[in-house]
Order: C-alpha cells, then sequence, then structure tokens
C-alpha cells in the first residue's frame, strides 16, 4: 500500500486528535458542577411559549461515559493504523491478519485438500462430506455468475445439464475450472452485413427445429457452410476444441430468439471464464471439478 505525502499525513493527525481533544475542550468548557446555594437553578435565556429552559449541569454518568470514549479512541490510535502514515505500535495491517488466517486455515485443513486432491475427480464426486465442501466452494467463489442452484443465466452456462462447451468428462472440467476459458465467437456484421445476418439467424434457427423463412434459411445455409462449419462443424452440433455450442439443440447461452441469434451473429460473443488455479489453489480447484461433475451426474 503506498503510503501518503507528508503533507496529508500530517494533515490527518491533525484533523484526527483536534477533533478529539477539541471536542472534549469544548464539552469540559461548558460543564458546570457548581451547587447553586441558594438552590435555584439559573436559566440559559432561552424562552418558548412560556418554557424556560434550566442551565443544569450535564450528568456525571454522561460526562465520564464520553471521556471513556476519548480514552479508548486515544488507545486505539496509539495501537493501531488511524493517524496518517503511522503504523500503530502494534504493526497490524489487514494484509498481515489474511496472511495469518490463511495460515491457520492451511495448517488445519491443508491435510484433508491433500487427502482429497489424490482422490480421482469421479470417485470424489460420490463423497457426500467433500461435496459439501465443494458446494460451499461453488457458493463462494462460482454462484455470482452460475447461480447457487448452478443452473446459469444470460451469458453464463447450465451445470446442471449435460451441454458443455469445452467437454464434460472429469479432465476437461478440471481443465475448465484451473485455466479457465475465453471464447471467440467473431462478429460477422461487417462481413456478411444485414441481409446475410437475417438469412443465416433463419438457417440456424431451422437447425433446432425451430420457426424459421426457408427461403433466406435455404440462402443461410450458403454463409453456414462458408464461414461457420469449422468451428461449429458440418453438422452444427459443435466443437470441443474451440468452445463451439450445439446449434441442433434448444440450450442457448445468450437466448434464441430471432433478434438475440441474430445479435450473436452480427456482433459476436466474447465470454471469459477466469482461472481459478491461482485464486483458489488446485487443491480446492480439484474439489470444485468433482462438484461441477456432480451436479449434471444426479442420480
Amino acid at each position: 500500500m503506498n503510503e501518503l505525502t507528508p503533507f496529508w499525513s500530517a494533515w490527518i493527525i491533525v484533523i484526527t486528535l483536534g477533533s478529539i481533544f477539541g471536542s472534549y475542550w469544548l464539552l469540559a468548557s461548558v460543564r458546570s458542577n457548581t451547587k447553586h446555594p441558594d438552590g435555584e437553578v439559573p436559566t440559559t435565556g432561552h424562552v418558548y411559549d412560556g418554557i424556560e429552559e434550566l442551565d443544569n449541569p450535564l450528568p456525571r454518568w454522561w460526562y465520564w461515559k464520553y471521556v471513556i470514549t476519548v480514552i479508548f479512541a486515544l488507545v486505539y490510535l496509539a495501537l493501531y493504523p488511524g493517524l496518517g502514515n503511522f503504523k500503530g505500535l502494534l504493526g497490524w495491517t489487514q494484509i498481515n491478519q489474511y496472511e495469518r488466517e490463511v495460515a491457520k486455515a492451511e495448517q488445519e485443513f491443508g491435510p484433508l485438500f491433500a487427502k482429497y486432491q489424490s482422490t480421482d475427480l469421479e470417485e470424489l464426486s460420490q463423497d457426500d462430506k467433500a461435496m459439501r465442501l465443494g458446494q460451499r466452494l461453488f457458493s463462494n467463489n462460482c454462484a455470482i455468475c452460475h447461480g447457487s442452484a448452478a443452473t446459469g443465466s444470460y451469458g453464463f452456462p447450465n451445470l446442471t445439464d449435460n451441454d458443455w462447451l469445452y467437454g464434460g468428462e472429469t479432465s476437461d472440467i478440471k481443465t475448465t475450472v484451473m485455466n479457465g476459458r475465453t471464447a471467440g465467437m467473431p462478429a460477422w456484421g461487417a462481413a456478411l452485413g444485414e441481409q446475410g445476418i437475417n438469412d443465416t439467424a433463419q438457417y440456424v434457427l431451422s437447425l433446432s427445429g425451430r420457426e424459421s423463412n426457408p427461403e433466406a434459411a435455404a440462402k443461410g445455409k450458403e454463409i453456414y457452410a462458408t464461414n461457420c462449419v469449422a468451428c461449429h462443424g458440418q453438422d452444427a452440433k459443435g466443437s470441443h476444441l474451440f468452445g463451439a455450442p450445439n446449434l441442433t439443440d434448444d440450450i442457448w447461452l445468450y437466448g434464441g430468439t430471432e433478434q438475440q441469434v441474430m445479435q450473436t451473429l452480427r456482433n459476436g460473443r466474447a465470454g471469459k471464464m477466469p482461472a481459478w488455479k491461482d485464486i483458489l489453489g488446485e487443491d480446492k480447484a480439484h474439489i470444485v471439478s468433482a462438484y461441477v461433475y456432480s451436479l449434471s451426474h444426479q442420480e
């Protein structure tokens, strides 16, 4: 973390300590413990609707409670960061606390993760205890995109079915989790023109038995054979090598309406699955991979 310049460090120290001592001085200066001999309490001179404001001293319990908070603030600022570049006498930072907690967790759970890492993914997917751990890891790291039930959303694949862009074998899933994936659907708007986009969309819709314009679909088939077959295949069932989806089923990552298909063709798609090997480590990624595999193999 970059340190503040000397000026701004001094500015924060002055403002912070000035606020603490200034507020206490203000309180002490107006506090009065004087007992009036005649038993009468003077007024402040404020009168509203016939009601006079008495100049009573602050209750002692309130005053000393405030003094305790001032002492607490000063002790805290002496021990922990809070005064500009002063690190505090304890040398605490959120980073070293995080590192200590991670080290403690690794010491406690490391042997368990090592045991699971040496277990075959398919076998591990049958271990209820490991899958409960995998579910928690998934919820903390993957659910934000794929959903808590792993059924996906717009642009994020459903992990509970058997439709896999890059393959559904255990080795494929672990490779995806460890290294991530980057989609590469190019934009065809400039190359095909709007009419070509429409014709190709009609052909794509016809592949999955959707309602389409036969004449436009016939033209689109020729365009498909020239430009799309390399990735999606002659049979349009896709390719795990390129992450190209199957166009003959009714599963659509970015929506299957005519307008959504045309938008995909016109502008392309560039979805990105992050790599988790450096975030989770191989041991935890192994468990997550087994959990993802188990989602589509429920009995």
